[in-house]
Formats: C-alpha cells, structure tokens, sequence
C-alpha cells in the first residue's frame, strides 16, 4: 500500500546496495518512505549487471512515483566526492566504476552516489539518534564494521570522499588478525559480526564437545550468530566472546572520541540484538580508554533508531539536499 504526502513535499529513490540485495524506496523530505522494493544483488556482482538491476529498480519506483526529483544511492567501498565514482568495492566484484555518471544519464534524474555507512550516519543524524546534535559519531557493526562523523553539522568526508572509515582504524597492528581489506590489526577485525564468529570458531575447536561446537554441529559451523545463541543459553566461553568484542569496540570508540569529542555516539547494525551482552563490557572499555574520561562530560552511547532502512533513507535526503542546495 502506497502511502500519501502533501504535494508540497520533495520526493527522491534512495537505493541501498549490499552484497546480496538491493533496497530501494521512494523517501519524502521528511525521511518517510512512501513504497519500497528489495531484490536481490546480480549473482556475478559486475559492473554491467548491477547497473542494469539497479536502473530496472529506479524504472519500477518511478513507475508508481512519477514526481521523484532525484536519485540517491548508498554503496559500500571507496567512494570518490563529488563525483560518485566507486573506486573499490571489497564485497563486490565491479571496480573503477562511475556509477553516478552511469545513473544520472541513464535515469535522467540527478544522482548522488555515496558511501553507505556515510548515507546511514546522515539518516540517523538528521532523523534519528542524533537529531539535536551538531557532531556525531555513528558506527555500524554487523558483518564488518562501518561507520560517519558528523561534524559542525555537515558530514564528514575527508579530501576525496573516503575519510571516515572508522572500521579500519589500526587498534591492535601487533594481533596478528587480517581483515578483510588486507590490513593487520583494524577495529573491524576485531570488533564484528565476522570476528564473532572467527572467534567463535576457534573457542569451539579447542572445545569440540562445548556448546558452540554442539549448536553449529562442528566448529567450523559456528556463526556470530551461533555465540550469541549459546550467550543466552548461559555458555560462558560466548559470553567471554562478547566481553572481548565489546573491548575492543568500546576501545574503538575512544579512539574516536578522543580525536573528534562528538556529542553523541550511535551505534546501529545487527549485532544491536546483541546489546545484553556487549553493550556492558563496550561501555567499561570506552570509559577505560577515553582521554580525561573523570575529568569530562562523556558522550552518550545511544542505538540507531531507523534500522535497516537508514542507508536508502540517508541516501534519498542527501540526494534532495543536493539538488536543493545553490550553485557554486
């Protein structure tokens, strides 16, 4: 069922493309989604095929909004700004890709294409936990671990558009654990819903008649999801699990406080149903680890408030924005 707006109101799609689906919305400006539609990513994720579902997704949301005005699209990797140009992508196949170029001339619509974890944290800025607030940190820890600084009230980039990739900060260089983008020691590494599980798999191989192993039907089975299922049934090897995942997030976070003194802190993505237990160990370590923490007023640590659907929501705004904002 399609819901209605005042006619004042600006429209934009906003599109959220993961590794296995694409979410796409039509959003008005103030952040309601009016229709949404999800199908899932290309199966071989090249450039060519994910451009062909993601302008046959823009072409159906249309359909049944034709007074859109603009296209928004969130997508992890490297994202060049202004430009729109996805200059890697680590769980998708396409590189080197101008994909805003590609869209806005495909579509005819103007199109920002931005980094999805950045299009999320701007959602949750201006429409979730942090509304009120000029600067903002805002973290996603689910499969890997994302995240967007809110500074001054505009969000964060850095030189070229890749800045803010709160993931990949050095905490533990001399772990000896690679993460996925090929560096040693970064907080994603140590602080997701995949080190989790690597954790998880290797409490259970040391333990192979323990309940991890047992759950999973072998240690090689066992997921994040797997600990957080013996957490609650009282397991005491996965609640130590979450004790050293909340470590090295809430170690993480003072990293970050410490270099920006946010007001807030928003911490969104699907290990938040999780926050039984990582939630107490994350807030011990942050406070251990900040600069001055008794000396201070620290900041909150708060959960998202708009779910799975910040990133096309975020994506959809900052594409209205744009095309509201005065020439150069």
């Amino acid at each position: 069922m399609t819901a209605t707006a005042p006619p004042e109101t600006t429209y934009a799609i906003g599109l959220d493309v993961g590794g296995t689906k694409i979410a796409g919305g039509v959003i008005d400006s103030t952040g309601r989604i009016l229709h949404r539609l999800q199908v899932p990513s290309p199966s071989d994720e090249g450039a060519d095929t994910t451009l062909a579902a993601l302008t046959d997704l823009v072409a159906r949301l249309r359909a049944l909004h034709p007074e859109v005005t603009a296209l928004g699209v969130g997508a992890a990797g490297m994202i060049s700004w202004p430009t729109g140009h996805i200059l890697t992508a680590p769980n998708n196949a396409y590189r080197d890709l101008p994909l805003q170029e590609l869209l806005s001339r495909r579509t005819g619509l103007p199109t920002v294409v931005e980094n999805d974890a950045n299009a999320a944290a701007w959602a949750e800025a201006r429409l979730g936990g942090g509304v009120g607030y000029r600067n903002v940190v805002a973290v996603t820890v689910g499969t890997g671990l994302g995240g967007g600084l809110i500074l001054d009230g505009a969000l964060f980039r850095g030189q070229s558009g890749i800045g803010a990739e709160v993931g990949h900060l050095a905490i533990n260089p001399a772990g000896g654990v690679t993460c996925g983008c090929g560096s040693v020691g970064c907080l994603e590494a140590h602080a997701s819903g995949t080190a989790l599980g690597r954790r998880g798999r290797e409490a259970a191989s040391n333990n192979p008649d323990g309940l991890l192993a047992t759950l999973a039907g072998g240690a090689d089975n066992v997921t994040g999801e797997t600990v957080f299922a013996a957490a609650r049934r009282g397991d005491r090897i996965s609640r130590d699990l979450f004790d050293e995942l909340g470590y090295w997030l809430g170690a993480g976070l003072a990293c970050l406080v410490n270099v920006f003194d946010p007001q807030t802190i928003i911490i969104g993505g699907g290990l938040v149903t999780t926050s039984d237990y990582l939630y107490p160990p994350t807030q011990d370590s942050f406070r251990k680890h900040v600069f001055a923490g008794t000396q201070r007023t620290l900041p909150p640590i708060v959960f998202a408030e708009l779910g799975a659907q910040a990133g096309l929501v975020g994506a959809a705004l900052l594409a209205m924005e744009r095309q509201l904002a005065p020439a150069a």
